[in-house]
């Protein structure tokens, strides 16, 4: 390996460990908890140094959700690949691939989907990779409209609210670790067995 070489994977495992460490801290203290220093301080850093890679706490928040929209997105892009004569199919195991994924990576999720922090991230969806992630879903949705697997609905609409239940369930099993619910693949199969059933023709 040469030494421009690596000098670019320390520059890159330097930065990953920001990004791990951060996200560690935003879970367990919040967000408007935790400054640039307390991260530097976590990993042994200055603050400067946190800096040559981000350029405020807002941009590693940013990046924290990305890394995380981009796990997702890789996912469901290959469930697509495989289902590709089944829309119905492949959004019914993508919502099951969506919750999985959250539970089994639930700082990851927190941080993402669950944390508001109260300063403004200046997040902008259109040019992300998590409207790429939503994007599978959504035009799993618009496929099987097509196709008449559901019958006639607003696209947005419906992926909406398939998100939001989704959502509802990974974000509960997540959070509210002491409820009594169900067995949890119980759970999630029957939310999602009870939306697709209502959309269908």
């Amino acid at each position: 390996m040469g030494i421009q070489e690596r000098r670019t994977r320390q520059k890159e495992n330097l930065r990953q460990e920001i990004l791990d460490a951060a996200r560690e801290m935003f879970v367990e203290e919040g967000y408007d908890s935790v400054s640039m220093r307390k991260i530097a301080e976590r990993i042994e850093y200055s603050p400067t140094t946190i800096y040559l890679h981000f350029k405020d706490k807002a941009d590693l928040f940013n990046q924290l959700c990305e890394e995380t929209f981009a796990k997702l997105a890789e996912r469901l892009g290959a469930l697509q690949r495989r289902h590709t004569d089944d829309p119905l199919a492949y959004l019914r195991e993508g919502l099951r691939v969506y919750i999985d994924f959250g539970l089994k990576h639930p700082n990851h999720y927190t941080v993402a989907f669950i944390l508001h922090p109260q300063e403004s991230c200046d997040y902008n969806f259109e040019d992300s990779i998590g409207k790429r992630a939503f994007d599978y879903l959504r035009t799993a949705v618009m496929v099987c409209v097509e196709m008449k697997k559901f019958r006639h609905l607003d696209v947005d609409t419906t992926a909406q609210a398939l998100w939001a239940a989704v959502h509802g369930v990974t974000a509960l099993l997540i959070v509210h670790t002491d409820f009594p619910f169900v067995a949890k693949n119980r759970l999630i199969d029957h939310t999602i067995d009870t939306m697709i059933r209502g959309l269908q023709s």
